[in-house]
Protein backbone atom coordinates (compact mmCIF):
# COMPACT_ATOMS: atom_id res chain seq x y z
CA UNK A 1 0.00 0.00 0.00
CA UNK A 2 1.64 3.73 -0.82
CA UNK A 3 2.21 5.79 2.15
CA UNK A 4 0.01 8.86 1.87
CA UNK A 5 1.34 11.80 0.60
CA UNK A 6 3.34 9.27 -1.53
CA UNK A 7 2.14 10.47 -4.98
CA UNK A 8 2.73 14.28 -3.90
CA UNK A 9 6.05 13.29 -3.51
CA UNK A 10 6.63 11.50 -6.47
CA UNK A 11 5.08 14.49 -8.41
CA UNK A 12 7.58 16.69 -6.76
CA UNK A 13 10.48 14.54 -7.53
CA UNK A 14 9.61 14.35 -11.30
CA UNK A 15 9.05 18.32 -11.27
CA UNK A 16 11.97 19.12 -9.77
CA UNK A 17 13.95 17.11 -12.42
CA UNK A 18 12.30 18.59 -14.98
CA UNK A 19 13.84 21.93 -13.27
CA UNK A 20 10.10 22.80 -11.66
CA UNK A 21 9.79 23.56 -8.53
CA UNK A 22 6.07 22.38 -7.10
CA UNK A 23 4.04 25.46 -7.96
CA UNK A 24 6.56 27.52 -9.33
CA UNK A 25 7.47 29.39 -12.22
CA UNK A 26 8.77 27.75 -15.42
CA UNK A 27 12.60 27.63 -15.87
CA UNK A 28 14.07 30.83 -17.30
CA UNK A 29 14.37 29.84 -20.74
CA UNK A 30 11.16 28.87 -21.19
CA UNK A 31 10.49 32.53 -20.17
CA UNK A 32 12.41 33.87 -22.65
CA UNK A 33 11.42 35.80 -25.79
CA UNK A 34 14.23 33.70 -27.80
CA UNK A 35 16.57 31.54 -27.03
CA UNK A 36 18.62 30.89 -30.24
CA UNK A 37 16.53 28.08 -31.91
CA UNK A 38 19.40 25.30 -30.42
CA UNK A 39 18.55 22.73 -27.60
CA UNK A 40 21.81 24.27 -25.27
CA UNK A 41 22.09 27.84 -23.85
CA UNK A 42 23.72 29.39 -21.43
CA UNK A 43 22.05 32.88 -19.18
CA UNK A 44 24.17 34.93 -17.44
CA UNK A 45 21.91 37.22 -14.57
CA UNK A 46 22.12 40.02 -13.03
CA UNK A 47 20.27 41.51 -10.20
CA UNK A 48 20.48 45.40 -11.93
CA UNK A 49 22.43 46.93 -14.73
CA UNK A 50 24.91 48.24 -11.89
CA UNK A 51 25.72 44.38 -10.95
CA UNK A 52 29.14 43.73 -11.09
CA UNK A 53 28.21 39.83 -9.83
CA UNK A 54 25.38 37.51 -10.91
CA UNK A 55 24.66 34.01 -11.71
CA UNK A 56 25.71 31.97 -14.76
CA UNK A 57 23.54 28.91 -15.64
CA UNK A 58 23.88 26.18 -18.47
CA UNK A 59 20.27 24.59 -20.01
CA UNK A 60 19.71 21.60 -22.07
CA UNK A 61 16.83 21.25 -23.97
CA UNK A 62 15.06 17.86 -22.65
CA UNK A 63 11.95 16.12 -23.98
CA UNK A 64 10.64 19.51 -24.57
CA UNK A 65 11.80 21.29 -21.44
CA UNK A 66 14.79 23.17 -20.59
CA UNK A 67 16.51 21.64 -17.72
CA UNK A 68 19.02 22.95 -15.53
CA UNK A 69 22.67 21.38 -16.73
CA UNK A 70 24.89 23.42 -14.14
CA UNK A 71 25.47 26.56 -12.51
CA UNK A 72 28.21 29.32 -11.00
CA UNK A 73 28.41 32.67 -9.85
CA UNK A 74 29.65 35.06 -12.48
CA UNK A 75 31.40 38.48 -12.67
CA UNK A 76 30.58 41.31 -15.06
CA UNK A 77 31.58 44.59 -15.88
CA UNK A 78 33.31 46.99 -13.54
CA UNK A 79 30.82 49.20 -15.18
CA UNK A 80 28.00 46.95 -14.89
CA UNK A 81 25.60 46.37 -17.97
CA UNK A 82 24.14 47.94 -20.74
CA UNK A 83 21.54 46.88 -23.24
CA UNK A 84 24.23 45.18 -26.26
CA UNK A 85 22.73 47.50 -29.12
CA UNK A 86 23.97 50.95 -27.85
CA UNK A 87 27.00 49.80 -25.87
CA UNK A 88 30.08 52.06 -26.41
CA UNK A 89 33.35 50.73 -26.31
CA UNK A 90 36.07 52.04 -23.40
CA UNK A 91 32.87 52.09 -20.86
CA UNK A 92 33.73 48.71 -19.19
CA UNK A 93 29.96 47.10 -19.29
CA UNK A 94 28.87 43.77 -20.30
CA UNK A 95 26.73 43.95 -22.95
CA UNK A 96 22.93 42.18 -22.72
CA UNK A 97 21.50 40.24 -24.90
CA UNK A 98 21.64 36.81 -26.79
CA UNK A 99 24.71 35.87 -28.95
CA UNK A 100 26.63 33.10 -30.40
CA UNK A 101 29.29 31.49 -29.24
CA UNK A 102 31.78 30.97 -32.47
CA UNK A 103 34.73 29.36 -30.97
CA UNK A 104 36.67 28.48 -27.56
CA UNK A 105 40.27 29.52 -27.15
CA UNK A 106 42.32 28.95 -24.61
CA UNK A 107 46.50 29.16 -23.00
CA UNK A 108 45.89 25.69 -21.77
CA UNK A 109 45.09 22.51 -23.29
CA UNK A 110 41.16 21.85 -24.39
CA UNK A 111 39.80 19.95 -21.63
CA UNK A 112 39.22 16.34 -22.54
CA UNK A 113 35.77 16.21 -24.04
CA UNK A 114 35.57 19.74 -26.03
CA UNK A 115 33.58 19.15 -29.12
CA UNK A 116 33.53 23.09 -29.65
CA UNK A 117 36.41 24.48 -32.18
CA UNK A 118 39.34 25.45 -29.64
CA UNK A 119 41.84 27.64 -30.76
CA UNK A 120 45.19 27.53 -28.63
CA UNK A 121 46.81 30.95 -27.45
CA UNK A 122 50.09 31.38 -28.60
CA UNK A 123 52.78 33.95 -28.01
CA UNK A 124 51.94 35.96 -31.07
CA UNK A 125 48.37 35.52 -30.83
CA UNK A 126 46.41 39.23 -30.53
CA UNK A 127 42.48 40.41 -30.30
CA UNK A 128 42.13 43.66 -32.32
CA UNK A 129 39.87 46.48 -30.75
CA UNK A 130 41.50 49.30 -32.68
CA UNK A 131 38.38 50.86 -34.82
CA UNK A 132 41.13 51.80 -37.17
CA UNK A 133 42.08 47.87 -38.27
CA UNK A 134 40.29 46.36 -41.10
CA UNK A 135 40.85 42.98 -38.17
CA UNK A 136 38.54 45.01 -35.92
CA UNK A 137 36.90 42.75 -33.35
CA UNK A 138 39.00 39.79 -34.76
CA UNK A 139 41.93 37.38 -33.74
CA UNK A 140 44.97 38.02 -35.30
CA UNK A 141 48.34 36.21 -35.62
CA UNK A 142 50.74 37.71 -35.88
CA UNK A 143 49.14 41.45 -34.61
CA UNK A 144 47.79 43.02 -37.51
CA UNK A 145 50.20 46.20 -38.91
CA UNK A 146 47.25 48.49 -39.33
CA UNK A 147 46.35 47.00 -35.15
CA UNK A 148 48.00 49.26 -32.84
CA UNK A 149 49.57 47.30 -29.93
CA UNK A 150 47.83 49.69 -27.31
CA UNK A 151 44.31 49.30 -28.92
CA UNK A 152 44.54 45.63 -28.83
CA UNK A 153 44.86 42.51 -26.27
CA UNK A 154 47.94 40.36 -26.59
CA UNK A 155 45.37 37.25 -25.23
CA UNK A 156 49.42 35.26 -23.68
CA UNK A 157 49.32 38.24 -21.17
CA UNK A 158 46.07 37.03 -19.18
CA UNK A 159 47.46 33.77 -18.27
CA UNK A 160 44.74 33.43 -15.52
CA UNK A 161 41.75 35.07 -17.11
CA UNK A 162 42.28 33.63 -20.84
CA UNK A 163 43.24 29.87 -19.49
CA UNK A 164 40.04 28.89 -20.64
CA UNK A 165 37.13 31.07 -22.40
CA UNK A 166 34.35 30.99 -25.09
CA UNK A 167 34.06 34.43 -27.46
CA UNK A 168 30.60 35.81 -27.50
CA UNK A 169 29.54 36.35 -30.83
CA UNK A 170 28.55 40.49 -29.71
CA UNK A 171 29.12 42.94 -32.62
CA UNK A 172 31.04 39.99 -34.55
CA UNK A 173 29.41 39.23 -37.58
CA UNK A 174 29.10 42.76 -38.51
CA UNK A 175 31.22 44.29 -36.64
CA UNK A 176 30.10 48.24 -35.97
CA UNK A 177 33.14 50.19 -34.77
CA UNK A 178 33.08 52.06 -31.52
CA UNK A 179 30.35 49.54 -30.35
CA UNK A 180 32.67 47.18 -28.58
CA UNK A 181 35.22 44.23 -29.38
CA UNK A 182 36.69 40.76 -27.32
CA UNK A 183 34.20 39.67 -25.65
CA UNK A 184 34.32 36.71 -24.05
CA UNK A 185 33.11 34.28 -21.51
CA UNK A 186 36.11 33.68 -19.44
CA UNK A 187 38.07 32.35 -16.06
CA UNK A 188 37.49 35.15 -13.03
CA UNK A 189 40.36 37.33 -12.40
CA UNK A 190 41.17 39.41 -9.35
CA UNK A 191 37.52 41.34 -10.04
CA UNK A 192 34.77 42.74 -12.23
CA UNK A 193 36.25 42.58 -15.80
CA UNK A 194 36.46 44.99 -18.63
CA UNK A 195 32.89 43.81 -20.05
CA UNK A 196 33.21 40.41 -20.29
CA UNK A 197 31.68 37.61 -18.43
CA UNK A 198 33.95 35.54 -16.14
CA UNK A 199 33.45 32.19 -13.88
CA UNK A 200 35.52 30.29 -11.53
CA UNK A 201 37.64 28.28 -13.69
CA UNK A 202 36.42 24.49 -13.10
CA UNK A 203 33.20 25.95 -14.38
CA UNK A 204 34.85 27.40 -17.33
CA UNK A 205 36.56 23.95 -17.44
CA UNK A 206 32.69 22.20 -17.62
CA UNK A 207 31.20 24.72 -20.06
CA UNK A 208 33.36 23.82 -23.07
CA UNK A 209 33.28 19.85 -22.03
CA UNK A 210 28.97 20.03 -21.76
CA UNK A 211 28.73 22.79 -24.91
CA UNK A 212 27.95 20.73 -28.13
CA UNK A 213 28.20 23.01 -31.54
CA UNK A 214 25.64 20.25 -32.71
CA UNK A 215 23.24 21.89 -30.70
CA UNK A 216 23.94 25.36 -31.23
CA UNK A 217 24.50 26.89 -27.91
CA UNK A 218 23.89 30.69 -27.28
CA UNK A 219 24.38 32.88 -24.26
CA UNK A 220 21.93 35.25 -23.07
CA UNK A 221 23.19 38.33 -20.93
CA UNK A 222 20.69 40.34 -19.01
CA UNK A 223 19.31 41.20 -15.88
CA UNK A 224 16.31 39.45 -13.74
CA UNK A 225 14.15 42.94 -14.37
CA UNK A 226 13.82 46.07 -16.70
CA UNK A 227 14.65 47.21 -20.16
CA UNK A 228 17.26 44.64 -20.28
CA UNK A 229 15.27 41.48 -18.43
CA UNK A 230 16.64 38.01 -19.48
CA UNK A 231 13.19 37.50 -20.73
CA UNK A 232 12.98 40.11 -23.55
CA UNK A 233 16.01 38.29 -25.13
Amino acid sequence: MRRPGAAVLLVSVSLLALGLAPGGPPPLPERMADTGGGTQLITARAARTSSTTGTLTWWDRRDGRWVEAGSSAARFGAGGLTEGRSRRQGTNTTPTGLYGLPYAFGIKAAPAGTSTPYRRVRQNSWWCQDNDSRAYNRWTEPRAADCRAAESEHLISYRTQYAYGLVIGFNYQRPVRGRGAGIFLHVNGRAATAGCVSVPEEAMRRILTWADPARAPHIAIGTAGGATSLTRY
